[in-house]
């Protein structure tokens, strides 16, 4: 119902919680990860394995359950303006921080200020909220510059993530070596490229949880060791599971796979601003020769879909825009000619360190080669692939996105003129208008135009190469309790045990 211009949502918890499965509560609970987490701070992350990690230390502000809906978490209830600007959100009382400090309305403008500063990877999802203000200890105003359909998604990730004020205080910059929310477990230690420890948050808001004494992530490389600890019993879950043993998996009586569609999808960066992809014929021959069937075929063993468009079958964009040419090895020599470049070209492609990368990676240079163009593969570590391609030093760059419920995330900040994720350094002034008017428009219908025609310009140009939309996996031990799959493919730890 509608109150003094006012739409009124969300009134209690409807969280995940699954308080029927009988389970034991205190032990140690293991996660192996693919990769080491780069930046445990939610105001400077861009790795999907921090947010693994950021799941169990920060809550948010508003969460997703199980079929993707967004639901309470430290914000109880919020009312939306009848012109879409203005936000209300009334607070969850009697939340500590982990250094014992209050969590409150003049905490939320603080993590609201923090992320809006222009340092922080956030910034361009806050883009639009001119200002926040504390009504009360336990409300607070959020104001926009203009509509943003996003806005409550954008808060069930990293930007609605609540750190204690005092901590990041304290340690400043340091704050990714010592982070502190309101999380069901506190962060404890860590060994760099080994093991992330949390304990147990004695003061946890909900009432019995979290069930586990501990939660220790375990940095797995390789998913072939990954599994075989799984199996083993020395890790419970892990957040990768290897694409090509999840048939075998399906008679192990101590393993279960968990495989559904996610919100994401891989691909790779083509910089647009130093040659050889400073030429747009060169990006669309090798956009037109990438065999997106066989990759997940080869790579996934069907574990995904093939893909031309960052929105996946769960995005109400999904359409006519994912569709994409075959191969065309003739087409793709003509498009080379135009470019001054009939014999072909040579470029270097970063990628992972995963089976996955460098099996991508070997097929893409298998795909271009017939047109005689040549694919150096460089090997790198996550966190310094991330560094590279944001600075833009380097020519092509295999870097995926791992989703997020409204299609404004998946697309905005990787395409918009100067955006945090604009590795490619695309820029486009039409596109720049479209995602704009698309992130003001409540309609979907007409949001879905919106993008469709972006999708036509993206297509044209050809700034990132999508390859697949991506199936999130894990392997589970079956002595695993409490486990409730959310599509955004993140691990919540609060209501496991074993």
């Amino acid at each position: 119902m509608v109150l003094a211009g006012f739409l009124m949502l969300a009134a209690g918890w409807t969280g995940l919680v699954k308080v029927a499965e009988a389970s034991k509560t205190g032990g140690t609970l293991n996660i192996s990860l693919d990769a080491d987490p780069p930046k445990l701070d939610p105001a400077f992350s861009s790795a999907l394995v921090d947010r693994m990690v950021f799941q169990s230390i920060f809550d948010k502000l508003v969460d997703l359950d199980a079929n993707g809906k967004i639901v309470p978490m430290l914000a109880e209830k919020w009312e939306i303006s009848s012109d879409q600007k203005t936000y209300i959100f009334k607070l969850r009382q009697g939340v500590k921080f982990h250094d014992g400090t209050d969590f409150n309305a003049e905490a939320v403008k603080f993590n609201f200020e923090r992320n809006m500063d222009k340092a922080s990877t956030r910034r361009n999802e806050l883009k639009n909220v001119s200002q926040v203000t504390v009504i009360d200890p336990y409300t607070v105003k959020v104001e926009l510059e203009k509509p943003f359909a996003p806005f409550l998604s954008v808060l069930t990730d990293r930007a609605g993530m609540m750190a204690s004020p005092e901590a990041v205080q304290k340690y400043g910059q340091d704050f990714m070596n010592h982070p502190v929310g309101t999380g069901p477990f506190v962060f404890k230690s860590r060994i760099k490229g080994s093991s992330i420890t949390l304990e147990r948050n004695p003061d946890y808001w909900q009432k019995g949880l979290p069930k586990l004494d501990k939660v220790v992530f375990k940095i797995i490389n390789d998913l072939n060791v990954a599994l075989m600890n799984l199996k083993s019993g020395e890790v419970d879950i892990t957040n990768v599971f290897p694409h090509k043993e999840i048939d075998a998996a399906k008679n192990d009586p101590k393993i279960r796979v968990i495989n559904k569609p996610g919100l994401g999808y891989q691909g790779m960066y083509l910089n647009t601003s130093r040659p050889p992809f400073d030429k747009k014929e060169l990006r669309q021959a090798v956009d037109l020769l990438i065999n997106r069937e066989a990759i997940v075929k080869v790579v996934l063993n069907g574990a995904g879909s093939p893909a031309h468009s960052p929105f996946s079958p769960a995005h109400f964009t999904y359409g006519a825009s994912d569709k994409y040419a075959k191969p065309d090895l003739k087409k793709a020599k003509e498009l080379l000619k135009a470019a001054g470049k009939p014999d072909g070209f040579s470029f270097t492609l970063l990628i992972g360190t995963t089976p996955v990368n460098q099996q991508t990676g070997q097929m893409i240079q298998n795909m271009l080669r017939p047109a005689g163009i040549n694919v150096t593969l460089e090997r790198l570590e996550f966190g310094t692939l991330l560094d590279r391609s944001q600075k833009g030093n380097f020519e092509a760059s295999q870097i995926g996105w791992s989703g997020r419920p409204d299609p404004d995330q998946n697309i905005y900040d990787f395409f918009v003129t100067g955006g945090p994720q604009n590795d490619a350094a695309f820029s486009n002034t039409e596109v720049d208008k479209l995602l704009r008017d698309a992130r003001e428009e409540s309609d979907e219908a007409k949001r879905k135009e919106m993008y469709d025609q972006v999708l036509a310009i993206l297509h044209e140009e050809a700034p990132y190469v999508y390859f697949y939309h991506s199936h999130n996996i894990f392997g589970i031990s079956k002595a695993v309790k409490g486990f409730t799959y959310v599509p955004d493919g993140v691990i919540r730890t609060v209501n496991l045990s074993k």
